[in-house]
């Protein structure tokens, strides 16, 4: 898929405009706080649904505006398309590392609900029982709750066996391409293991079973603690380089690499699940990367669409035809 125009009313900073986009590699740049990273939260926006920097939609919209419009015009496989969202007051790179486990879920979720649909339909049932499990083991009827927990968590654990299996399926592909990736990035001085461990190992009716046996061993705990504290909710992945854990002992370096193999792995995942690159958007990795990792990053990124955002449009100009966009104040300047 290529992004040929973007347009932004309300939205962030934004109040009514247009950005025109080539094939190749865009460069958003400019100072800091100018609207950057909006535009490309933007294209985030309207490929998933979904903002990766807020929780609530209306945090989006441009401050004493009651709504934000955004469209894109993109050219897929099978011709033109537009997409578009409208944003009221009443309707969320490397944090993929140093963040929380909520964090990690969420680009597993995004990701994977982009490829499956079995696996957005059954996150989606999954949450929704979770919910009244979590509100039954608030009540105070204890006899209640002992007699009706079996009936949720039949349903429950049915979901969580297939969310469990695409899970350890995609980061079984994600894997092995991080790490070749990640390798290439650092020229072979560091390694990058992704994975769940031995935790989902089983077809989904086994790790249903699985599931069921552990949230029945824990009954006490749970209403205790008045959740259910077990299951694919409380997922996180194990992301180690060079054999340590990176989410602790990473270099702010080593942390922004490890991000881009992982979202640049995912890229490929993409194309081959669907015989096109999606637009790989890139907000502010230059800054911490040292020249070759740039340099690598440049070419890696050869033959995508890519939305990058720097201060400085020149770090990113080694012998590539760039698109430079840069924009002040939520304008975009010639």
């Amino acid at each position: 898929m290529r992004i040929k125009k973007l347009n932004l009313k309300n939205f962030r900073n934004y109040i009514d405009e247009s950005i025109d986009f080539s094939d190749g590699l865009n460069v958003l740049f400019g100072r800091n706080a100018q609207g950057k990273t909006n535009c490309a939260e933007a294209v985030f926006y309207l490929c998933t649904g979904s903002s990766p920097r807020c929780r609530r939609d209306k945090q989006l919209i441009r401050h004493g505006e009651s709504f934000a419009e955004i469209s894109a015009v993109a050219e897929g496989l099978y011709g033109d398309i537009t997409v578009s969202a409208r944003i009221s007051e009443n309707s969320r790179e490397i944090r993929l590392i140093q963040d929380g486990p909520d964090e990690r879920r969420r680009f597993l979720n995004v990701s994977i609900s982009q490829l499956s649909k079995p696996y957005y339909v059954a996150l989606t049932r999954y949450n929704k029982i979770l919910e009244q499990r979590n509100n039954l083991l608030k009540n105070r009827d204890g006899a209640l709750v002992y007699d009706t927990l079996p009936v949720w968590d039949e349903q429950l654990c049915k979901y969580a066996g297939i969310i469990a299996c695409k899970r350890a399926e995609f980061t079984g592909m994600l894997s092995p391409v991080s790490a070749d990736i990640h390798s290439e990035l650092t020229d072979g001085a560091e390694t990058l293991e992704i994975s769940f461990g031995r935790k989902y190992a089983g077809t989904e009716k086994e790790l249903a079973d699985k599931f069921y046996a552990e949230l029945s061993a824990n009954y006490d705990r749970d209403i205790r603690l008045g959740y259910t504290a077990s299951g694919p909710h409380r997922d996180d992945l194990d992301i180690l380089i060079n054999g340590t854990d990176a989410k602790t002992f990473a270099s702010q370096g080593q942390t922004r690499t490890a991000a881009l193999s992982v979202k640049l792995a995912e890229v490929e995942i993409f194309k081959k699940t669907s015989g096109e690159y999606p637009v790989l958007i890139l907000d502010d990795v230059m800054s911490e990367l040292d020249l070759p990792r740039r340099k690598k990053l440049a070419g890696r990124t050869g033959g995508l669409q890519t939305i990058l955002t720097c201060t400085h449009a020149e770090r990113v100009l080694y012998g590539r035809t760039v698109n430079k966009i840069r924009i002040e104040g939520g304008k975009i300047k010639s």
